[in-house]
């Protein structure tokens, strides 16, 4: 399998607070890699590090065979690979729909406005907002929004997409329409890395879990692996919590 992204050895502190501990895992193209465990477990941070949102601390996060925490690396080339969705959004609120989505194309990657219109619609269509091109975030539903924010981090065309807890943010009614548009995707083939804590969506679409505590990753494996035999004290301990099995 072709690794995308392959982490050695990372570690992030903040002052004196290890919030990373030698954390080893890698994402493969095409794979759906769901990261689950409790609030203050590292996950967010985790995602933040691989787009360098946060610089490591210390260790190698390996793309397509270069280390891009060398200094020599060009980070905006790199971070234009990687699609973020956010858990609050974090749309332009001054620009309509469309233009939410084609401003990142026109800007990073040199795209006509044409070119950047015909990308935009094919994945507003995608995630069920091209009737909305020209509304402002502030006339759409929570729900929308991050449709929105999806089919911008899509309209990139990166060779992975990062979703950090991307309905946290949204009322319960509103989970389902998001989650329906993440399973399509991973059932299209897309590379996806999901911190969520949706633990029946990170069953029924991951082709791994991971589990993270306290910094480190506790474990890890297929789905049932991890929601059915877990074999470590404090995954069943979550799962239990979680799950109220």
């Amino acid at each position: 399998m072709e690794k995308i992204i392959d982490i050695q050895h990372l570690n992030k502190s903040f002052g004196s607070n290890e919030v990373l501990k030698d954390i080893n895992f890698s994402v493969n193209k095409g794979e759906v890699v769901s990261i689950i465990g409790s609030s203050g477990s590292g996950k967010s941070t985790l995602l933040r590090c691989i787009n360098l949102l946060e610089k490591p601390s210390g260790g190698q996060i390996i793309y397509k065979g270069e280390n891009i925490l060398d200094d020599k690396h060009d980070i905006p080339t790199y971070r234009k690979n990687l699609g973020m969705v956010f858990q609050q959004f974090n749309l332009f609120n001054n620009h309509n729909v469309l233009s939410n989505c084609i401003v990142g194309q026109i800007k990073v990657l040199k795209r006509s406005k044409e070119e950047a219109e015909n990308v935009a619609m094919k994945y507003l269509k995608t995630v069920g907002m091209d009737r909305y091109i020209n509304a402002k975030p502030k006339q759409l539903s929570g729900g929308q929004k991050q449709r929105v924010a999806i089919a911008r981090a899509l309209s990139m065309e990166p060779d992975v997409m990062l979703f950090d807890e991307p309905t946290s943010a949204l009322d319960p009614e509103m989970v389902g329409e998001v989650l329906k548009v993440m399973k399509e995707l991973a059932e299209s083939g897309l590379t996806m890395l999901i911190v969520t804590h949706e633990m029946e969506f990170a069953k029924e679409v991951s082709d791994r879990v991971v589990f993270m505590d306290k910094g480190v990753i506790a474990e890890e494996g297929n789905p049932e692996q991890i929601f059915n035999h877990p074999t470590q004290e404090r995954t069943k301990e979550f799962l239990k919590r979680t799950l109220k099995v």
